[in-house]
């Protein structure tokens, strides 16, 4: 996960004995803007739609890794623990370079399994 660019990692079914990308979400940012009020407050909203984006996803997951660059996981972490649904979700984080998504599967079978 970055700012731009999260892959969701997860099992595809509750008795799916791999875990799978199920999904990409991206966050295009708020591009030029000569306002930089304007620009504030419309990154904040696409960042917003970003994690209700990835969430989606996430509905029933008793245990969610975040890893990627940057400090935006730590904002996904907040997110999380502000919306109701996952108040109870376990959450973790590290901190990596860009993976591919094979080798993302990877990092996560090996933390998980």
């Amino acid at each position: 996960m970055d700012n731009h660019h999260a892959t969701i990692v997860g099992y595809e079914t509750p008795d799916a004995a791999e875990f799978k990308v199920i999904a990409h979400a991206n966050n295009s940012g708020p591009g030029g803007n000569s306002n930089e009020s304007a620009s504030n407050h419309l990154e904040i909203t696409l960042i917003q739609k970003y994690f209700k984006e990835i969430a989606t996803h996430l509905l029933n997951a008793e245990e969610v890794h975040l890893t990627g660059t940057g400090t935006i996981q730590e904002q996904f972490i907040r997110y999380l623990g502000e919306t109701p649904q996952f108040k109870h979700t376990a959450t973790t984080e590290s901190t990596s370079n860009r993976m591919s998504d094979e080798k993302l599967l990877e990092f996560v079978s090996g933390k998980f399994n």
